[in-house]
């Protein structure tokens, strides 16, 4: 965790943040890597305030880190700066996380992984459950033959059914009951004759 500045930094501070008549900026607060943020008023509109950051001198631009809060108080996103007790706490909650996340790496790799070898994996049960099904995989083609013997017998038995149709036991040929006979009446050659019109009377 960053060292916290001394008591002589502090009461620079401390001086800096008073808002004095003749002061045209003044600070706001600091974060826990001496990054200073100030305030001061616009020159074009006097009502609106702006705000910058100044990093610490022996930083380079390349390796500065702005806190979150920091960044949404730049932003004019949140309205209080944060204190010295909330930053704190944010990098423990980062510490932690950093932990946690380690923590749960480490768990994964113990794991075994479909990508490993396979003298590295570990045997699953699914194993024992795929012998059944070879073995009855096996068994199945035994009973083709028979179901395929079978069908030409029946293919060969439904044409003599159907052959021995309308048939009696002499060989006659047997009328059957839904027959009508031949269908004819004295309305079915019937045609219309062609249309003649009649002459129309003249009116008296």
């Amino acid at each position: 965790m960053p060292s916290q500045p001394g008591s002589i930094r502090q009461a620079w501070y401390n001086w800096k943040k008073m808002k004095l008549p003749w002061r045209k900026r003044w600070l706001v607060g600091f974060d826990l890597s001496g990054n200073t943020y100030w305030e001061f008023k616009d020159a074009i509109n006097q009502n609106r305030v702006r705000r910058i950051a100044k990093y610490a001198g022996s930083t380079h631009h390349s390796d500065v880190n702005v806190s979150p809060q920091w960044m949404q108080w730049l932003r004019h996103t949140r309205a209080d700066p944060p204190s010295l007790n909330e930053q704190r706490a944010d990098v423990m909650r980062v510490e932690q996380t950093k932990v946690l996340a380690a923590a749960a790496d480490q768990r994964w790799a113990s794991k075994p992984s479909m990508l490993d070898p396979p003298d590295k994996q570990q045997p699953t049960p699914m194993l024992a459950s795929r012998e059944p099904a070879i073995s009855l995989a096996h068994d199945e083609p035994s009973d083709i033959p028979k179901s395929l013997g079978d069908a030409p017998q029946e293919a060969g038995v439904k044409p003599k059914r159907a052959a021995s149709h309308g048939l009696n036991n002499k060989g006659e040929v047997k009328e059957s009951p839904w027959y009508k006979g031949p269908k004819g009446g004295p309305s079915e050659d019937w045609q219309p004759e062609a249309w003649s019109p009649s002459p129309v009377r003249k009116r008296a």
